[in-house]
C-alpha cells in the first residue's frame, strides 16, 4: 500500500486547510486510515482515524469539533478538513494505514507541511 499526503500550506489562525491521503495499492489490506502529526522537537502524535469502510471516526481531544476527517471512496483518498486552525497545529502531517484492529499504524507516507501564523 501506498499512501501520499498532499493539501499542506501556510494559513494565518482562523483559517482552513484540507489535507488528502491518496492510497494506492493492495487497499483491501487496509483496517483504518489514520493522519498524524509531528511538530519540531516534538513527538508523533495522532490527529484524527476511520476505518476504511468510512466509518468510526476519532479525534484527538486537540482537534475535536475543528477537524473533520472522510474517506472518498470513488477518489480513494481519506481527508482531513481542517478549520479554526492554531499556531499549534504547525507541525508535518502524515498518514498512515493499519492492517487490523491489533496492528500498528504503518505504510508512513511522505508528510505534508502546515504552519499556521498568528
Amino acid at each position: 500500500v501506498q499512501l501520499q499526503a498532499s493539501g499542506g500550506g501556510s494559513v494565518q489562525a482562523g483559517g482552513s486547510l484540507r489535507l488528502s491521503c491518496k492510497v494506492s495499492g493492495r487497499t483491501y489490506t487496509i483496517y483504518s486510515i489514520g493522519w498524524f502529526r509531528q511538530a519540531p522537537g516534538g513527538a508523533r502524535e495522532s490527529v484524527a482515524t476511520i476505518a476504511w469502510k468510512g466509518i468510526n471516526p476519532n479525534y484527538a481531544d486537540s482537534v475535536k469539533g475543528r477537524f473533520t476527517i472522510s474517506r472518498d471512496i470513488a477518489g480513494n483518498t481519506v481527508d482531513l478538513q481542517m478549520n479554526d486552525l492554531r499556531p499549534e497545529d504547525t507541525a508535518i502531517y502524515y498518514c498512515a494505514r493499519r492492517g487490523s484492529s491489533h496492528s500498528r499504524y504503518g505504510d508512513w507516507g511522505p508528510g505534508t507541511q502546515v504552519t499556521v501564523s498568528s
